[in-house]
């Protein structure tokens, strides 16, 4: 058996795979993890005495919480379910580097120079697999192979998975199972004997997928350099910080990028203090001290909110107020044909219900919302898609189709059955913010479908099991923010300044975000500024907070822009 290359390292794109075995001293390993550049993430691989090569660089290096897995590819179950709704190919054209890049960003890892990432595309190291949407082409995922053969001759015949990333709004299932087979497939087709992967040990949904598919650990470990990008790994921070959801993470992730000095004041709420040079800030996720009582208390009424910005010019539909006897409401109802129910107060969807057409059910809804709130909203129901526009300093920073969650049948399993499976999904690519509740709602939705909880869907057939896109309630969020019709923005940024707040979320509804229609829904004064890909939502919260800590460059250009413009 011929011996590997020496010191193999394979250049990834978003960092360097240093490949221990084949470095005869640890300290020419510890050497070349120096050398790692800046933005990058390098991982020492394959490191059997972890300890020992710590030791030639305590104060720079650390031992990544990760376990490695391996899959003998001989022995790669078949598949128990065919993909619906999607296909798993190489990269095939230049511009789905930017779809990689931008669900590599969703998921917080580092993202690859796109000539980088095409001209590998039909590399013998490296293989890039993505998965397309069968009706829309959009890229849902991604997965990045290294053939150990040809990066380094390795005798065992090796192969590694690295970079499964899933788009977070994906909504079809098995995206990542298919990734995995196709790439296990290929590096079999390619000579491989086995595939194997480093994952996070808390990773418990994508070790549970591993292991369903026969891969089994290692006593292989991982080591990394110490950088800005893995700080919560070594300074014992994760633990700290793990109760923080993503709309405070992305914020606090920014903030720290910029040398802004972060203090988590209470990680479950989201409350954090920021503090730079002189000037000390405490937030909840996008809620800053910038952010008044008044305007704040405007956002928490439904009905103020659109008598303000209804003065203001803004389209806003019809609404009565839900004690209204029963022939007004009636009479309403009539007049509109379908109307919304919603609590005069409160936030992420909770108590609304969409399309009502009896009067029983809006009786129903009535009583729903007030377990929210005593004084209750009925409104025309303006048919289209929900847009949410995000104003920081009154100016469109992201706008974003959120569309309903929706399941697709596989003839097998019951609507209970597959939106389980979907809330799971939802949950993990969310960080636990996104779950579709199984109340009366979503019973009323499957019902209008034409199914009960208890029905098998039929393969292929997509069904839509909520009418509100809240996120909260297993909504997708999908960026329109480069083809939004300017009038629509210049009715969020009117909104904004009819309610004086800087950081707010404007919802409309409208039947296209190209077309000019609209009517305004509400105003969150607490947008979510995670899942906005690729708009620099949190990169436009800290400039409002801390504006000198925009690096002098970015100043200058914009300064020039400006002036220009």
């Amino acid at each position: 058996m011929s011996a590997p290359d020496a010191n193999a390292v394979v250049d990834c794109g978003w960092g360097r795979i240093v490949f221990a075995q084949t470095f005869a001293e640890a300290g020419d390993l510890a050497r070349n993890l120096e050398e790692e550049g800046p933005d990058r993430r390098d991982i020492a691989f394959y490191v059997c005495d972890p300890h020992v090569l710590l030791a030639q660089a305590p104060q720079d290096l650390f031992l990544d919480p990760s376990h490695t897995y391996r899959l003998d590819l001989s022995r790669l179950p078949p598949a128990e379910r065919e993909p619906h709704g999607f296909s798993v190919r190489p990269l095939a054209a230049a511009a789905e580097t930017s779809a990689v890049n931008r669900i590599y960003r969703s998921r917080n890892m580092v993202p690859i120079d796109p000539d980088f990432l095409w001209r590998h595309r039909q590399d013998a190291v490296l293989t890039y697999l993505v998965a397309e949407n069968e009706a829309t082409g959009a890229i849902l995922g991604t997965v990045t192979g290294v053939h150990h053969g040809e990066a380094f001759g390795d005798p065992e015949r090796g192969s590694s998975l690295w970079c499964l990333a899933i788009d977070p709004q994906a909504a079809p299932p098995g995206i990542g199972e298919a990734l995995v087979r196709a790439l296990a497939e290929h590096h079999r087709a390619a000579g491989c004997a086995t595939m194997d992967l480093s994952v996070m040990h808390d990773n418990e949904l994508a070790i549970s997928l591993y292991e369903r598919l026969g891969f089994e650990r290692l006593p292989m470990f991982a080591v990394k350099r110490r950088n800005s990008i893995n700080e919560r790994l070594f300074t014992g921070s994760a633990a700290v910080e793990e109760d923080l959801n993503p709309y405070a993470r992305i914020i606090i992730d920014e903030a720290r990028r910029r040398g802004i000095h972060v203090e988590i004041l209470d990680a479950k709420g989201g409350f954090f203090r920021l503090t730079y040079g002189g000037r000390t800030l405490r937030c909840r996720e996008s809620l800053s001290e910038l952010t008044s009582a008044v305007a704040l208390s405007i956002c928490d009424d439904k009905s103020v909110t659109r008598r303000l910005v209804e003065d203001a010019g803004v389209a806003v539909p019809e609404q009565i107020v839900a004690g209204e006897d029963e022939a007004t409401i009636a009479d309403f109802l009539t007049r509109h044909g379908s109307v919304v129910v919603k609590p005069a107060r409160g936030e992420q969807g909770r108590g609304i219900a969409v399309g009502l057409e009896t009067i029983e059910a809006v009786r129903a809804a009535i009583d729903v919302a007030k377990r929210e709130c005593e004084r209750v909203l009925i409104e025309a129901c303006f048919t289209g898609e929900d847009l949410r526009l995000v104003v920081i300093d009154f100016r469109l920073v992201a706008a974003a189709i959120r569309r309903p969650p929706c399941v697709v049948g596989d003839g097998r399993s019951t609507a209970r059955e597959l939106i389980e499976r979907l809330s799971r999904r939802r949950a993990a690519a969310t960080g636990g913010e996104s779950k579709v509740p199984m109340d009366a709602e979503t019973e009323r939705t499957l019902a209008g479908a034409g199914y009960g909880w208890d029905d098998v869907i039929p393969e292929g057939e997509t069904v839509t099991v909520r009418r509100t896109a809240n996120l909260h309630t297993g909504g997708t969020i999908h960026d329109v923010t480069d083809i939004v019709h300017p009038r629509l923005v210049e009715a969020a940024i009117a909104a904004a300044r009819a309610i004086d707040i800087p950081v707010c979320g404007i919802d409309f509804m409208v039947k296209d975000a190209r077309e000019e229609a609209y009517v305004f829904i509400e105003a969150n004064e607490r947008p979510g500024l995670a899942n906005h890909e690729p708009q620099p939502t949190a990169e436009r919260f800290v400039d409002l907070l801390f504006p000198l800590s925009i690096p002098a460059s970015v100043r200058t250009l914009r300064a020039k822009r400006r002036i220009s413009g």
